[in-house]
C-alpha cells in the first residue's frame, strides 16, 4: 500500500476531534493519573519500607540512586514522546499505514535503546556515584542497589513505549490494569526480600532493588499478551522488528529534542543532588522523601499536560485548530484547582506527611522545609507543562528543549550553587527550584501566545 493512500485506522482507542474538550481531557488524564500514582508507589513503598527496617543510610543510598534512574528514565520518556506525537497525528488523520510503521519502527529502536542504555548505566554506575559525591558510609549500598535495579532499563522502555501508543490512540486505561498487578505483587515482595521471609533469603536493600526488577517484567508479559489478543490497529499490519528510514527521521527530530530535554532535567537534579550531599547524610536522606511526596504531587499536572498533548496532537492532525484554545484554557483550569490543594497541604502539614517514611527529626526537619519551600513551585510547574503539552503536541519539542536548557542550567543550577553557599545553606537548593520554574512557566505561556507552535513539523501527505 502506497503511504499516501489514507486507510483509516481500525477503530482502537478514543477519537479525539469531536466532543466535549474537558471530558476528553479527564478522560486521558484521570486513568493516566491513577498509572503514574502507581508507578510513583513503586518508589514509595520501598522508601517506607527501606527507612523503616533499614534507616537512614539506605534512604540515602535510594535518594543517590534515583537522580541516576531518572537520566535513564528522561531517555525512555523523550524518545517515546514522539511516538506519541506521530501515533496521535497520523491517528487523528485516519492514515493506518503510517501509523502501522511508526508502531514497528517505535519498536524497534525502544528496544536498541533500552538494552544500549542499561547495558551503558551498569558499566559507569561506580563512575556516576563518584562524580555525584556519594558519602562514603552510602556507597556500597548505593552500588549494589543502582546496577540492579539498571538492569530494569529494557523493561522500563518498552513499559513506556506501549503507554505512548495506547496514549496516541487515546487510550490510557489498559496500562494502569497491568502496572496495578505490578504495583501490589511489589508491596507483597519488597518486605519478604528485604527481611528474608519465607522462601526468600534476607537481602536488606538489594532486596528492595530486586523486587522492583521482578514485577515490572510480570506486568509488561502479562500486558503484551493482552494487547497481542485485542489485535486491531495495534498489532495487524505492523512489523515489529523493522525500521522504516522516513519514520525513523521523524521520530529523531520529534524525539531527539525531547530526549536531550529530559536527560538535561535528569542531570540537573544529579548536580543539585551533589550540591546537597555536601550538607551530609541526613540531608540527602530528607531531600529524598521530600522529594517522593512531592513527585506525587506534580503527577496530576504530568498527567494533563500530557492528555492536552494528546489531544493536541490529535486535533493539530485532523486540522482542527480551532479546538486548541479550548483544550489549554481547560487543562490550565483543571491543574490548578488540584496543585493548589497539594501546596496547601504541604505548607500546612509536612511533618505529617514525613513521618511514614521516617521517625528521625534530622531527615523530618530537611523533608518538612524542602516541602514548604517548594510548595509555591507546583503550580508554576503545572501551568508550563499545559502550554508545553500544546507545543510538544505540535511536534515543537525542539522549543521546549530550549526553555528547559535555560531554566535548568542558566537558572537553577546557578542559583542553587550560590544560595546554598549563604545563610540559607540546604535551603537555597529549594529556593531555587521555584525560580526556575516560574521562569520557564513565563516564557512557555509567551510562546504559546505567539501562535509559533501552529508551523507543521509533520507534512501531511
Amino acid at each position: 500500500m502506497d503511504e499516501n493512500t489514507d486507510s483509516k485506522p481500525k477503530r482502537y482507542g478514543r477519537d479525539l476531534t469531536e466532543g466535549s474538550v474537558p471530558r476528553h481531557l479527564l478522560h486521558i488524564a484521570v486513568p493516566m493519573l491513577l498509572a503514574n500514582l502507581l508507578g510513583t508507589s513503586y518508589s514509595i513503598v520501598d522508601a517506607i519500607w527501606i527507612g523503616r527496617f533499614l534507616g537512614k543510610e539506605a534512604i540515602g543510598a535510594v535518594a543517590v540512586s534515583f537522580p541516576v534512574m531518572f537520566i535513564f528514565i528522561g531517555v525512555a520518556a523523550g524518545a517515546t514522546i514522539a511516538t506519541t506525537v506521530l501515533v496521535s497525528q497520523f491517528y487523528g488523520a485516519r492514515n493506518q499505514t503510517m501509523l502501522n510503521k511508526t508502531i514497528g519502527t517505535s519498536f524497534s529502536l525502544t528496544l536498541i535503546l533500552g538494552v544500549l542504555s542499561a547495558a551503558g548505566g551498569i558499566l559507569a554506575a561506580d563512575a556516576i556515584l563518584a562524580a555525584l559525591g556519594t558519602p562514603e558510609t552510602i556507597v556500597p549500598l548505593a552500588e549494589s542497589y543502582l546496577k540492579i535495579t539498571l538492569l530494569s532499563l529494557p523493561i522500563m522502555f518498552m513499559h513506556f513505549l506501549i503507554s505512548s501508543v495506547l496514549r496516541g490512540m487515546g487510550d490510557t486505561k489498559t496500562p494502569v490494569y497491568f502496572m496495578f498487578i505490578g504495583v501490589t505483587l511489589n508491596a507483597v515482595l519488597d518486605p519478604l526480600m528485604i527481611l528474608g521471609i519465607g522462601p526468600f533469603p534476607k537481602m536488606g536493600l538489594d532486596g528492595a532493588a530486586w523486587a522492583s526488577l521482578i514485577c515490572p517484567i510480570i506486568g509488561l508479559i502479562l500486558l503484551t499478551a493482552y494487547l497481542w489478543r485485542k489485535g486491531g490497529a495495534l498489532t495487524d499490519g505492523v512489523k515489529f522488528f523493522s525500521i522504516d528510514a522516513g519514520i525513523a527521521k521523524l521520530i529523531a527530530k520529534i524525539g531527539f529534542p525531547s530526549i536531550i530535554q529530559q536527560t538535561s532535567i535528569s542531570f540537573g537534579i544529579a548536580a543539585v543532588t551533589s550540591i546537597v550531599n555536601s550538607f551530609g547524610a541526613a540531608a540527602i536522606a530528607g531531600f529524598g522523601v521530600g522529594g517522593r511526596i512531592d513527585s506525587v504531587a506534580f503527577l496530576p499536572a504530568q498527567s494533563i499536560g500530557l492528555a492536552v498533548s494528546t489531544l493536541g496532537g490529535q486535533n493539530i492532525g485532523a486540522g482542527r485548530y480551532d479546538r486548541i484554545p479550548l483544550v489549554f484554557k481547560w487543562g490550565v483550569i483543571m491543574t490548578c484547582c488540584i496543585t493548589v490543594s497539594f501546596a496547601i497541604i504541604f505548607l500546612s502539614i509536612p511533618e505529617i506527611l514525613m513521618t511514614p517514611f521516617t521517625t528521625d527529626p534530622e531527615v523530618i526537619e530537611v523533608g518538612k522545609g524542602y516541602l514548604r519551600i517548594a510548595a509555591p513551585a507546583i503550580s508554576f510547574f503545572a501551568v508550563m507543562f499545559v502550554s508545553n503539552g500544546v507545543i510538544n503536541g505540535a511536534g515543537h519539542t525542539f522549543t521546549t528543549l530550549i526553555f528547559t536548557l535555560i531554566a535548568v542550567w542558566g537558572i537553577r543550577i546557578p542559583f542553587a550553587t550560590i544560595l546554598s553557599r549563604t545563610s540559607l545553606g540546604v535551603k537555597g537548593v529549594w529556593v531555587s527550584y521555584v525560580i526556575g520554574f516560574s521562569f520557564t512557566m513565563c516564557i512557555s505561556l509567551l510562546w504559546y501566545r505567539s501562535g509559533r507552535w501552529k508551523k507543521a513539523v509533520i507534512k501531511k501527505p
